[in-house]
């Protein structure tokens, strides 16, 4: 089966390539089974190729197929290889599961739309370039991938690109991404000037060795800008927020399973080279710390649906970072693991919300919806439990693993944990906030939306009753101690080419870490209290609140600020820029002052040489017979 790894990306591939070839030919229907169908065939060869690693030996659960040479110059070789190991695999089954259901519920969500089979296409290439990102076996085809997730989140966030404001969501994504991008490829030139290769077992096999310090830190560093952008963290999260423009399941497919996972998963993927960098390890954990923190505060405060669960998923990319910053790489990808489950749920069950509220996204207009949406509103909370880290869900053990993690590890220390706990307490507050301003209380629905309130069909909320039971059942493959499966089977990958050694005194804390548990679950239980006591109790006190602290709610209401401060900062002296010195000047004055005007003297002149080129070859004798009786009068005449 391990000969047959190229097939995992070559479905989605063939998907894209018959919706876009050929989808304005097809039914929505055809569209719909040929995008779904090619991700499920991706799902089930990946799920097979992950099941026969599993009966490899623990340390040799790595394979690489070569599929062909794809770039050979001298010395410089890259090779089109994809390996497979248990984090790849994990990230396979993630990508694929995931999308899967995205796919499916895509049908029922996007019918009627007149670019179905465009978005489906779309889609189907999103899948294909997070899949050749995480198979990849070398930093340049990892870039490839990279590279296509970003495209193609500029295509779908701008999908219904008529829309101006859409339109510009999609191009914000696309050039913020670009900064990142360009720190992310001056990592990979470094690494080719420092290793003289680009596959990642060349590399990190010889990095403890050849790597000095210093060295080791800048191509970190540079790596980590990529992440910064991909991943959206400070000060590149800006595009996240803007990219709700696109289709609800755009919007799950990027949060849950494909683009911004990508820094998380590079990071892990790059344990080696980060580890030999204590200083830039810490400025990840500081990063992805202060980054959760700021984007809880705004969802706080938000009114627009899809932009709380989007402020939530910048949040808890700030988790998985502060994982990976405190070396516990395995946590971090459980993190990033759950959360696939649990936030799709969330943006799937707030686009079903969308569609029985006829695109409604701002939650003052919602309310008592809870017996009009049933099935929406037991599948939300499910998810809403999970994200909040209440006891028994998912996202309660992995986010007490990096709880725990942050305050264990040399790398890590006490301060982390007290502000991870309390951004968990800040997470439940805004995600019960949601939950109970969209189902509780009355109804603020406008009268004429409510008359047409109704369930989404089934093809919707299938998918979402599967990922609400791994929303629930997903993370007891992470259970500390007990049954803690899922970093047993990473521990391979994060021992083959480095020991770390940061986590060895936490298995003699155990009664420790239950104590620090339960200390955070009545955090988030609190949380929740004073959510219910705000939007349900007393539902007055919010307004009431906002008014007797308005500066710090418009502080918030505002994001901080930072829309305006890029504004002023990078938009405004761009286009100061662009206008008064790139066009007025150059454009206008140089190009079309001066280039162009030789460009038309020239013209003028060829258009006079062409009257001499007339073809007839009596006229070319009359010119050399003038030619030269002119010159025989030049010689006797001078």
């Amino acid at each position: 089966m391990f000969e047959n790894i190229w097939l995992v990306p070559l479905f989605p591939f063939l998907g894209f390539l018959l919706n876009g070839l050929f989808g304005s030919k097809f039914s929505e229907k055809q569209a719909g089974i040929v995008g779904s169908g090619a991700v499920i065939l991706s799902f089930l060869a990946a799920g097979a190729i992950s099941y026969q690693l599993l009966s490899l030996p623990e340390a040799s659960r790595a394979v690489t197929q070569t599929v062909y040479t794809w770039i050979e110059t001298g010395a410089f070789r890259v090779d089109l290889s994809f390996t497979v190991d248990a984090l790849s695999a994990i990230m396979l089954l993630v990508v694929s599961g995931v999308g899967t259901l995205i796919h499916i519920y895509s049908i029922g969500y996007m019918h009627g739309d007149r670019g179905f089979a465009r978005y489906f296409a779309f889609l189907n290439l999103f899948t294909f370039s997070m899949l050749i990102l995480v198979l990849a076996d070398n930093f340049l085809l990892m870039f490839l991938g990279w590279e296509g997730v970003g495209l193609c989140s500029y295509l779908l966030i701008g999908f219904w690109y008529e829309d101006k404001d859409n339109a510009f969501a999609g191009r914000k994504a696309f050039v913020v991404n670009r900064v990142g991008d360009f720190g992310f490829l001056l990592g990979i030139c470094l690494i080719f000037a420092t290793f003289g290769t680009l596959d990642f077992d060349s590399v990190f096999a010889s990095a403890s060795d050849v790597l000095p310090p210093e060295t080791a830190t800048i191509i970190c560093l540079l790596l980590f800008v990529g992440a910064i952008g991909k991943s959206a963290q400070i000060p590149l999260y800006v595009w996240l927020p803007d990219a709700m423009a696109g289709p609800t399941p755009v919007s799950a497919l990027i949060h849950a399973a494909t683009m911004v996972t990508a820094g998380v998963y590079m990071v892990a993927r790059c344990h080696v080279l980060f580890l030999l960098s204590p200083m830039a390890m810490n400025v990840v954990a500081v990063i992805g710390l202060f980054t959760a923190f700021l984007a809880a505060t705004i969802a706080l405060v938000s009114t627009d649906i899809k932009k709380v669960l989007a402020y939530s998923t910048i949040s808890q990319l700030g988790y998985m970072f502060l994982a990976c910053g405190v070396g516990a790489f395995g946590a971090g990808i459980f993190h990033l693991y759950t959360h696939a489950f649990f936030k799709s749920l969330l943006f799937m069950s707030a686009g079903s919300v969308m569609h029985a509220l006829q695109n409604e996204t701002d939650m003052t207009k919602m309310g008592g919806l809870k017996s009009k949406l049933p099935v929406t509103y037991r599948v939300f909370l499910v998810g809403a439990l999970a994200l909040s880290g209440v006891p028994l869900f998912s996202g309660f053990f992995s986010k007490d693993a990096i709880l725990w993690k942050s305050v264990v590890s040399p790398l890590g220390g006490f301060g982390y944990w007290v502000i991870a706990t309390g951004i968990a307490g800040l997470t439940a507050f805004y995600t019960f906030r949601l939950i109970f301003l969209i189902f509780f209380g009355r109804s603020r629905v406008q009268k004429e939306v409510e008359k047409h309130i109704h369930e989404s069909p089934v093809i919707m909320t299938a998918p979402l009753g599967i990922l609400a039971l791994f929303s629930l059942a997903g993370g007891y493959v992470g259970m500390p101690h007990f049954w803690d499966k899922f970093d047993h089977f990473l521990q391979p990958v994060f021992s083959k080419y480095i020991e770390n050694n940061l986590f060895e005194r936490s298995e003699q804390l155990f009664g420790l870490e239950f104590g620090f548990m339960a200390t955070s679950t009545l955090v988030v239980l609190l949380g929740i209290g004073c959510a219910y006591m705000l939007y349900v109790v007393r539902p007055e006190l919010p307004a009431e609140l906002s008014q007797q602290f308005a500066g710090l709610h418009r502080f918030l209401f505002r994001k901080w600020y930072v829309d305006e401060l890029y504004d002023a900062t990078v938009v405004r002296p761009l286009a100061v820029v662009s206008d008064k010195v790139l066009w007025r000047w150059v454009d206008v004055k140089i190009i079309d002052g001066f280039v162009n005007k030789v460009a038309e003297w020239a013209g003028r002149l060829g258009a006079t040489l062409r009257l001499m080129e007339t073809g007839l070859v009596q006229n070319y004798a009359l010119m050399v017979v003038v030619g030269a009786v002119a010159l025989v009068g030049y010689f006797l005449l001078r």
